[in-house]
């Protein structure tokens, strides 16, 4: 599958912006899907993931109450809404795709995703 993220960009602390992830390739609902973060020198960490209907998010402690993640399965789309944003939230987003059994709902660790978007980067100016 070949994910392509958007949406990244230049915004002030406690501002908002919503990221996007298109997939293609394969059947989209076969998927978990995840975002992760990298800052520079950092290694990449894990935000968030969505169950493969929707039904189940979760989320790392960080974002935990800021951050959003849905999916549009009709539109093999997968979106990250970031809301009171902070400088430490700058980083690269990364998109993912978990190709899991019917019984995993929850993937979280990098080595667990299949696929990998480009990233886009968001800069939170304080």
């Amino acid at each position: 599958v070949q994910l392509q993220a958007s949406g990244g960009g230049l915004v002030q602390a406690g501002g908002s912006v919503r990221l996007s992830c298109a997939a293609s390739g394969r059947t989209f609902t076969s998927f978990n899907m995840g975002w992760f973060r990298q800052a520079p020198g950092k290694e990449r960490e894990f935000v968030g993931t969505i169950s493969r209907n929707g039904g189940i998010t979760y989320y790392a402690d960080s974002v935990k109450g800021r951050f959003t993640i849905s999916r549009d399965n009709a539109k093999n789309t997968v979106y990250l809404q970031m809301n009171s944003l902070k400088p430490e939230d700058t980083a690269t987003y990364y998109c993912a795709a978990a190709a899991v059994s019917g019984l995993v709902v929850v993937v979280t660790g990098t080595g667990q995703y299949n696929y990998w978007g480009q990233g886009t980067q968001v800069t939170v100016s304080s």
